[in-house]
Parts: C-alpha cells; structure tokens; sequence
C-alpha cells in the first residue's frame, strides 16, 4: 500500500518556519500537486516585522492554493483581487500566462495570533498553462462535508466520494481536509492514479506503521489507501491524475525550460504587472547560480 514517506524539511523564511515536503528528490509531484509547504504552527506576538510578508512576486503556469487551519493572510493581485485568506476557504489562484501577488500578515501583525496552513501548486495541463490568469474565492459554507464515524472531511477542490467543489480546476484531482477524532478511521478516493495524505498533525496509522506530524505518505497506485488516527490528528488528502514532467524553477511552473527562462527576463525586465492594491514593492528575480568551474582552466 505505502509507495514512499517524506519527513518534511524545515527552512526559516525570516520570521516564521516552514515544512517542504514537494518537490522532493525521489517524488517531484503527487498528480498534478508540485509543491506543498506547511506553514507554521506559530503563535505570532503582535508588531510582527513587515520582513514576515511575502511581497509581490509572479507566477505562471500553475494554480495556488492556501488553505489555513489558523490566522488570516491577506492576499492582493495583478487580477485586481483583495481578498483575506481564512480558515476553512478556498481561495484558488490561476496564473497561467502570469500573475503576481502578495501575502500579507495584516492582521496578525495588529493582534497576533496563532498561523498555521499548507501551501500549494498545481501545476497546469500543457493545454492550459497559457490560459488567462484569475482569482476565485470560496467561502467555507461552499465546500461540500463528509462525516463519517469520530470524523469531519472538508473537499476543498477536486471530485470525491461523489461530491466536487466549485473551485475551477484543470485535471483530474482531489484535495481534502480531514479532522479526525483518535480511533477513528478514514480512507481516499480509489479512482485516482496517484494519492497521498499529509498529517498536519497528530498520528496515524497505516499497514501497521505511525507516521507524525511532519510526514507525507505516499500510497501505491490501485491499491487500498486506508488510515486509522492513533491521537486526533488534521490531515490533508491530495492526488490526481499525472500530468508528464514539469520543470520548476523560483516561482514559475512549466513543461518548457524556455518558457522559464522567459517568465524570468519579463520578470528581470519590469514586463509583469504588480497587484493593483500592493505595487510600491516586490521580491527581486534571485541570482542565477554560478556555473561550475571549468575543470581544463
């Protein structure tokens, strides 16, 4: 049933730590899923530094998704979206051709708070990846629930269980939120090639194993994807179907390095419009990493 386990890598994004868990070495995607990052836990103290926003920033040829369990980002785009991001919404973002926007911490810096939250890119199919930039949000009310014994599933986008949220997607894919109670037990949806679940936190088991906190485990294509909660735990469900390979690079999506190095000269060059509600500043295009030397000099 178990395919592969990835133990989430922690890096301080000065002020706040997060967990990558994809891309990793051995499994770049799960479906059409190529990155995922946990946010936090954290308990913020009022006046948290300015240093803790992402500032604008672009993206193309793929789809973002924060999803919270606690706090409010305030997210800003060159669509003209203003929106806070809070627990239990969605709020999904097309880049496609290009888009840029920001996170801010507003209210967090205001009144302090717990953060915590996972998120994530799906990348686009090939035939959509030029497709026009957009923003949709979602509120809480919208999702569809499922309950089951000492269990409460929120599908946050995708098709499940013969449910499908309103978010607009491009492939085959499921994303889920489960809380369950300790003891309780829960499975993912079969009719998808690949499937993976997250715990954001407490335990569960699996063919016998625990797996905490921290770990993404991967299950097998065609086989039973079931998990029973040892402690009371938050998981976060996601798969799909395979989309070929993706090249990924900073922030930009492709299955073309050429339309890569693209993305970055408009970036470099002022080509890529800001957020219309956060244009005063944006985060640089990093360095391009210096070539090997030449062995023969």
């Amino acid at each position: 049933m178990i395919q592969l386990v990835i133990e989430r890598r922690c890096r301080d994004l000065g002020g706040f730590e997060v967990g990558r868990v994809l891309p990793f070495a051995r499994r770049r995607m799960v479906g059409p899923f190529i990155f995922f990052d946990h946010m936090g836990p954290i308990t913020f103290a009022p006046g948290i530094p300015r240093s803790v926003d992402v500032r604008p920033h672009p993206h193309i040829g793929l789809a973002t998704v924060t999803y919270l369990f606690d706090g409010e980002i305030m997210h800003r785009d060159s669509v003209g979206s203003e929106q806070p991001i809070r627990p239990g919404e969605v709020n999904w973002m097309i880049a496609g051709r290009g888009i840029t926007h920001s996170e801010r911490f507003e209210r967090m810096r205001m009144n302090g708070g717990r953060m915590n939250g996972i998120q994530a890119w799906v990348a686009l199919p090939e035939r959509d990846e030029e497709t026009d930039p957009a923003f949709a949000h979602h509120g809480i009310d919208a999702l569809p629930t499922f309950e089951e014994a000492g269990g409460r599933g929120r599908l946050v986008a995708g098709a499940a269980f013969g449910a499908e949220a309103p978010v607009k997607t491009h492939s085959p894919l499921f994303y889920l939120h489960w809380d369950l109670a300790a003891g309780a037990r829960t499975s993912l949806p079969p009719d998808y090639t690949e499937r993976a679940v997250y715990v954001a936190a407490g335990a569960v088991e699996i063919e016998g194993q625990a797996f905490e906190e921290g770990r993404m485990v991967v299950f097998a294509p065609g086989q039973p994807a079931e998990l029973k909660a040892v402690t009371p735990s938050i998981l976060m469900a996601l798969g799909g179907e395979p989309l070929g390979q993706r090249f990924i690079e900073w922030n930009f999506v492709s299955s073309s390095k050429a339309r890569i190095e693209q993305a970055k000269a408009d970036w470099r060059a002022g080509r890529m419009k800001l957020p219309d509600l956060d244009s005063d500043e944006f985060i640089p295009l990093p360095a391009d990493p210096a070539p090997p030397p030449n062995p023969m000099s």
